[in-house]
Formats: structure tokens, sequence, C-alpha cells
């Protein structure tokens, strides 16, 4: 980006939040007060960076990076933009692609590691999540949840059958996924609509809980900006999701968080981010402080790089693997847009210790070539196949990955 841009870019931002700018960074004072009877002042730089997109070619695919003793390969490619995947114990692979909006069948007949077949199953418009369960699938759109059976022998799908038909408005994120918990009942999250604002409709940047007996439904968690990935630890039920941070508060800030998602708790957004500082670009609405807020939200458990931007997470319970991944999750980190140096393009495993997580650490990258200039994959859908591999989808050049033991 060059320097006029950046500077235009740090005005508006100084402007944004009712603040101006001084040349001598030194000279800043930042404040946020409880309430708005003093001025709020921040002073945050903001970048816009996009790596240029390159192909998968497999010159590009010898820079992936996995531990010793897996390795990498194509499952399927030239599968348009796929999305969020559900497997199912026969094997089945579903992968929805929102823009075309349709969800397609994935199958390795021959247990070679690479899908050798390929079936568009059903045509939703802007489908995205899906989950499989007792021999149904179901599929999620921005404000419609349906449901379809899985014919157990040839994979395919009878016709959707709506359930839901009033799920909120998209806004700025309208990529909804659901995963049933250990009690049976589904969770869907719903992000915000903004960046950062009070929303209208209290359905909005939550966790919901359906109950698909009565098709009643509860805000189980909220104050979540956009909690695409989430899911049960497989040994303690617990409950972990990855929210993703507020943009344009600098290239550190906010950090993605872990959370453990606890019915009736409140996650700060969007006053409240991180270890529990204040969000300057909005204050509490009436006569609420920052400090009443922080008093009732629930702080993370872990953070990530800002803006990495987390999307899926599965839990490991295959057989291929080491014993060490068992129970451990993997993240696929998409990437950042909103820093001057790109961060995420890769999947991370989340390391737990006695039921716990304690770090992240890389798992595969590579994706980022050329200096960082370019990549060749934006990461979204995490599953463990039924061979126990990991199958990574790709939405810009159209691929999902395998990972494997060698």
């Amino acid at each position: 980006m060059n320097l006029w841009r950046k500077s235009t870019l740090a005005l508006a931002l100084c402007s944004a939040f009712l603040m101006g700018c001084s040349d001598d960074d030194d000279e800043w004072q930042n404040s946020i007060p409880e309430t708005d009877k003093d001025p709020t002042t921040t002073h945050i730089d903001g970048y816009i960076f996009r790596p240029g997109l390159a192909p998968a070619t497999e010159q590009n695919m010898r820079n992936l990076r996995v531990p010793a003793g897996f390795a990498v390969n194509k499952f399927a490619e030239n599968l348009g933009m796929p999305r969020i995947l559900a497997v199912t114990p026969e094997g089945y692979v579903y992968y929805s692609d929102r823009q075309a909006g349709t969800v397609t069948l994935l199958q390795d007949t021959n247990g070679d590691g690479m899908s050798d077949r390929k079936q568009v199953v059903a045509n939703i418009k802007q489908a995205h999540g899906l989950a499989v369960r007792q021999g149904k699938l179901y599929i999620v759109a921005v404000k419609e949840l349906y449901v379809t059976n899985i014919d157990m022998a040839t994979g395919s799908l009878s016709t959707p059958q709506m359930l839901i038909n009033d799920l909120p408005d998209g806004g700025q994120h309208p990529n909804r996924t659901m995963a049933f918990g250990p009690d049976g009942m589904l969770y869907l999250s719903v992000g915000s609509t903004c960046n950062s604002c009070p929303e209208p409709n209290p359905e909005n940047a939550t966790m919901l809980k359906v109950d698909l007996s009565s098709m009643s439904r509860q805000v189980f968690a909220k104050g979540l900006r956009n909690t695409i990935g989430f899911g049960w630890h497989p040994q303690t039920n617990v409950f972990w999701g990855m929210d993703h941070g507020i943009d344009w508060l600098g290239d550190d800030e906010q950090k993605e968080e872990l959370n453990r998602i606890e019915q009736g708790k409140h996650y700060g957004w969007p006053y409240i981010f991180g270890e529990g500082k204040y969000n300057p670009g909005d204050r509490p609405e009436g006569d609420t402080t920052y400090a009443q807020y922080l008093a009732k939200t629930t702080l993370p458990t872990l953070t990530y790089q800002a803006h990495a931007a987390p999307m899926a997470i599965v839990f490991y319970t295959g057989s291929m693997f080491p014993a060490e991944y068992q129970n451990n999750a993997f993240v696929a980190m998409r990437g950042s847009w909103n820093r001057r140096e790109p961060v995420g393009y890769k999947v991370v495993r989340l390391r737990f210790q006695d039921g716990q997580p304690t770090q992240f650490e890389d798992f595969l990258t590579g994706f980022l070539i050329n200096s960082n200039s370019s990549h060749f994959g934006r990461l979204v859908g995490l599953a463990v196949n039924r061979d126990g591999s990991l199958l990574v989808s790709d939405d810009t050049n159209g691929v999902i990955y395998r990972v494997a033991r060698q």
C-alpha cells in the first residue's frame, strides 16, 4: 500500500473515533473514559493488505509444511468455492458453496486419498452451514434451516424441507454455522450485522440453541461477534468456540478469542474485548459504564493473533494420527486483510491437557508465498474423514486438501 493510502486510512480512522491525529505519536494521549462526559481519544493506525491470489499448482503446494510424518495432497479440486465440510460415517463428504447455492457430494470410492466422485445433491440459495445427524443432513442459509434425508446406499439427498425461515438478517456476517451438542440440541451461530455496533435484533451476535422436536429456540450465549467455528471437547463435553475480533483497532487488536461458551453468558462484544479492554468506537448505551459492562462479561480462555480470522474448528477423534492428537482441536485460520503484514492462512492445532486448552501451534502452513505478497489458499472448512485424515477446504482456488499420516 502506498504512503498516501496509508495516511488517508489513518486519518479516516482518527475521524471515525472523534479525534485529531498528532504528527508526534509521543504526544498522543489515549483516554477512554467511563462515561461520555469526557472526550474519548485514541490513536489507531489501520492498514489494508490483501495478498494476491496465486494458483494451487504442484509447485506452490511444495511450499506447504506439516509436522514430520504427515503429508498433504489434494483430495479434490475444481470445486468452485467450497466452504463448510461435513462427513458421514459411510465416507460421504459434503461441501457447501454459498456463492453457487449448492451442496455437493464427494467420495473416495477406491481408498486412494482422492475423491473420484462429485455430484451436486442440493440447490439452496446461500447454503453454508452443514451438520450430519442420524442419517440426515441439515443445511443452513442466512435465514433458513433445511433438513434432508441421506440415502445411505448412494449419499444422495432427498428434497430439502424447510424447518426455519426467520433467522436474523445477515448484514456483515451472513455465514451461519451449526452443530449438534452432546444434549442432542442444535446449536446455531448467528454473527453480528456490523463490525461494532448495538444490535437491534437480540438474536444477532449470539449462539442460538434450537430444539428440533418443538422447533423452539433460545439465545444460549451472546456478545459473540462471529463464532463460525465451535465444538465440544470429546471427553469433557465442554463447549468451545473461536470468535472473530473487531476490525480497525490496529494491527494487533482485537485478538481472536477462544471462549468457553456457557448458557446465559455474555462475551463482551461490542464494548469489551480481549482481556477486558474497552472498545473506543462504541460506548455502552444509556447510563451503563464500561466498568459495569465489563463486570458482566466473560473473558476469553485463550487469544490468538488479531485478524487471523478463525473459521471451522474440529476435535480430532480419528485413528490415523498419533495418540497425542486425540481430543485436541484443529482450527482453520482464513487469513488477514486488516493489518500491515498478513497472518493466518494456515491450520493450527489447539492443544488440550486434562480437558483444558493450553496453546496454539502451527499444523498446516505455507499458503503464503512470494515473501508473503501472495497466497494460494484462504481456508474455511475442516472435517475428519472416515479414514482419520483431516480435510481442509479453500474457497479461493476451489480445493479441498487432505492431511494424512505417511
